[in-house]
């Protein structure tokens, strides 16, 4: 395993991050004990979650996937290993916690600050993220941007960070990161910090893969020029980049078999897109998967890739992609494709 370091801080974090919406819906609490032993075996020390994790969501299942990492942490005691990362929840998704108010205002952030450190039964949050923005933007798959007028409720981003800053200050969190943001967003952040002494946002997570590269147009000079780290998520693009679907095949058990709503990979751009990246890979004797992720790990601007994984058998897979160096003639035939098939998913 390779490690990087995270944004300005002095955290060195593995190069694969273990993500873990999964836990408490495709994988019980056994399976994802059992993810994070391997990981943690493999070199992995990052671990990514949220509070309104497992995904897709259900009132019912709200924080699930915190109690069993905090449940794993009670067992192992293994807290000093690992660099752990959630989310506090913007508006609009979870309507049925904290009182359905749900904003990234004061009041939000202290109590699910202090939640999820419970159901995580830590101290400490090495890495405290926003989920997405409070104001509209063009998150969640969107490319575009609607010129659409703020809700009248919307929480300005200095009162977030205002609030981010005091629960570091508390010694409740190391380090703060936004996810699902814009340019303009993470620019608003770093701006605040430098110029109100307030604190500094060191990541950014955001959907970024062979069939969506948007991250590249403005984030990615933002991140380089400023040195804040890409967390990228969906780096298989829930599966798709594996091939398994192609053909209109829906394997038992996968991702989007069981949750077929997920369809924002799989428009006919990007299913084109993939017989070419998987065709690509097959040629050179490549998994797919692996040929995908360790592109990923080429792009300067990323930290830690984030993976998810269902079995042993996928976690493993996943996380030999660091031990993969793409061919020279791989890097331009996938530069080629992209050319042709440029932003064929959201």
């Amino acid at each position: 395993m390779k490690y990087r370091t995270l944004g300005a801080t002095d955290i060195k974090v593995s190069e694969i991050c273990l993500g873990t919406m999964t836990f408490g819906v495709q994988n019980d609490e056994a399976d994802g004990h059992a993810q994070l032993d391997r990981a943690l075996e493999l070199g992995v020390n990052f671990v990514d979650t949220a509070e309104m994790y497992p995904f897709p969501r259900a009132p019912e299942r709200y924080g699930r996937t915190e109690q069993i990492i905090g449940s794993w942490l009670a067992k192992n005691g293994r807290r000093d290993r690992i660099v752990l990362a959630t989310k506090v929840s913007g508006p609009g998704l979870v309507p049925d916690i904290r009182e359905g108010a749900v904003r990234l205002d004061r009041r939000n952030i202290m109590r699910a600050v202090d939640s999820s450190l419970k159901r995580l039964g830590t101290d400490y949050i090495d890495l405290y993220q926003v989920h997405w923005p409070d104001r509209n933007a063009n998150y969640f798959g969107k490319l575009g941007f609607e010129n659409v007028v703020d809700d009248p409720d919307v929480v300005p981003i200095e009162e977030t960070l205002e609030a981010l800053t005091d629960v570091v200050k508390a010694g409740k969190v190391r380090h703060i990161g936004v996810s699902n943001e814009t340019a303009w967003g993470t620019m608003r952040y770093l701006e605040l910090a430098r110029h109100k002494a307030m604190a500094r946002v060191e990541t950014i997570q955001n959907p970024y893969n062979l069939l969506n590269r948007s991250f590249e147009v403005g984030l990615a000079e933002v991140c380089l020029r400023e040195q804040v780290s890409l967390l990228p998520y969906s780096p298989l693009c829930f599966g798709v980049l594996t091939g398994k679907y192609l053909g209109n095949a829906r394997p038992e058990g996968a991702r989007l078999t069981l949750f077929p709503q997920f369809v924002r990979y799989l428009n006919s751009q990007g299913v084109q897109a993939t017989e070419k990246y998987v065709a690509l890979a097959r040629a050179h004797d490549l998994l797919p998967e692996q040929m995908s992720i360790a592109y990923l790990l080429t792009r300067p601007f990323v930290a830690s890739v984030i993976i998810g994984a269902t079995t042993l058998e996928q976690l493993e897979r996943n996380i030999g992609s660091v031990a993969l160096t793409l061919p020279e003639e791989v890097l331009e035939e996938i530069e080629h494709i992209h050319h042709d098939h440029t932003y064929p998913c959201p």
